[in-house]
């Protein structure tokens, strides 16, 4: 017991010293899946008919939103953040819009924008990154990360919130994709499942440089290509074909593709009297 004891202390100890103590992930969670079914409410259970009820429901999120800002110093700090938050809303939702839209539109098997919206874990990746990046802008500690961890946990794709991406962005399958922090991707680019935008060294001290690469606009990164480094600069309309490995800049209007050796032999060997064992 007095080793339980001890322990049961030290913990208590952590507790109470803790500055986050007061985020819950299940505040962090019900406020992400909360705003989602607000904002698309055609992918909701939830009886929201008049302009009242989206109204009472803005305020109700909003003082979510405030229970998980309680890292911040002080109570207006939270509700001016809040505040601040949801007037910018329609324009992160305008920009949700045209990230579905170019989903809808760049793949055959989408037969409509609710079925994006609320199916395809792409979309979901951009939907928490493009909250996640207002909190990371407001240099919000902590949260950003909360909730950018939980789109990777359920997605398997790995955008961090201080990455910076233009409209129209489109990420399609999507497991395995991972996106640095100091990544610039431009409007209308496509990324395809397996991607990564990474770093060409993790050391600590590179924390505040560019590490990551740069995607022009209009270029498509097919599957599991990996493109690294800050200098990296990824030119406009490039297609990027898979397993490719690139560290050096590209330049506008270029395909780069890894050419690979695949054989294919018929094996006669055994005929259909033959006992394959």
């Amino acid at each position: 017991m007095d080793g339980n004891t001890n322990f049961a202390r030290r913990l208590q100890k952590q507790k109470a010293n803790s500055k986050t103590l007061a985020i819950g992930r299940s505040d962090v969670n019900g406020f992400l899946n909360d705003l989602f079914e607000l904002l698309f409410p055609n992918t909701s259970g939830n009886a929201l008919y008049l302009e009242e009820d989206f109204i009472v429901e803005i305020n109700r999120i909003k003082i979510l939103l405030q229970k998980c800002l309680k890292i911040l110093p002080t109570q207006q700090s939270r509700e001016n953040l809040a505040n601040k938050f949801f007037s910018n809303i329609e324009e992160i939702y305008n920009n949700l819009y045209l990230d579905a839209q170019a989903i809808v539109e760049g793949d055959p098997a989408a037969e409509s924008l609710d079925e994006v919206i609320f199916s395809y874990p792409g979309f979901f990746a951009i939907y928490t990154y493009r909250i996640a990046n207002f909190f990371y802008k407001e240099k919000v500690p902590l949260f950003p990360r909360m909730l950018s961890e939980r789109a990777h946990q359920i997605t398997g794709i790995d955008i961090h919130p201080g990455a910076t991406i233009g409209k129209s962005f489109v990420i399609d399958h999507g497991t395995g994709i991972v996106i640095g922090e100091t990544t610039v991707i431009g409007n209308n680019v496509k990324l395809y499942q397996g991607v990564t935008l990474g770093a060409l060294s993790v050391d600590k001290s590179m924390a505040s440089s560019k590490r990551h690469p740069t995607i022009g606009d209009g270029s498509v990164i097919y599957s599991n290509a990996t493109l690294l480094g800050g200098e990296t600069i990824i030119g406009k309309n490039c297609i990027i074909g898979g397993n490719v490995w690139i560290t050096k800049s590209i330049l506008d209007n270029t395909t780069c593709y890894h050419k690979g050796e695949m054989k294919i032999q018929k094996n006669d060997s055994i005929t259909n009297n033959e006992e394959i064992k």
